[in-house]
Formats: C-alpha cells, sequence, structure tokens
C-alpha cells in the first residue's frame, strides 16, 4: 500500500485560521473535496479520506454547492439495484 506524506511548512500552518487540533482534518476535507470536485477522486474515495458517511458527504457537498457526479448510467445501476430487492 502506497502511503503519501504530504509536507506543509510550518509558517503556512501556523497561518492557518484553526485551532491545532483542527489543522489535519480540514485539510483532509478540502483536498477530498476539491479532488471530487475535479473529477479525480471518486465519492467513496472522497468520503474514506475525511471518514464521512455518505449522508455526511452528501451534507458537506451541498453546503459547498457542489455538483455531485451522477450520470444515467448510475441511475440505471440505482434503478436495476432498487428493483431486485423487491
Amino acid at each position: 500500500m502506497a502511503k503519501l506524506m504530504l509536507e506543509i511548512s510550518e509558517d503556512i500552518v501556523d497561518a492557518l485560521r484553526l485551532p491545532p487540533k483542527e489543522v489535519e482534518g480540514e485539510l483532509r476535507k478540502e483536498l477530498a473535496l476539491a479532488l471530487y470536485q475535479r473529477g479525480v477522486l471518486s465519492s467513496g474515495k472522497a468520503r474514506a479520506l475525511i471518514g464521512a458517511t455518505r449522508w455526511e458527504f452528501e451534507e458537506l457537498l451541498g453546503k459547498r454547492q457542489i455538483p455531485r457526479h451522477y450520470t444515467e448510467k448510475d441511475l440505471e445501476e440505482d434503478l436495476r439495484y432498487a428493483q431486485s430487492c423487491q
């Protein structure tokens, strides 16, 4: 498993207007949202990066007004799944 360590200089971390305990979580959230918005990261992987449930991530997307990546193919798959559960 590849692991990436991102180094951010201390002066930038100090410049963040966040309590020290929230810095890592907020940076993860911003990275996940930016990559999802660009289509570089799926919603599932973006959620995993920030440790959010699907519903928490959906709420965050709504608050940020970030469009969801949901295609006609996704809809067809969801409909097939829903019909198979009946």
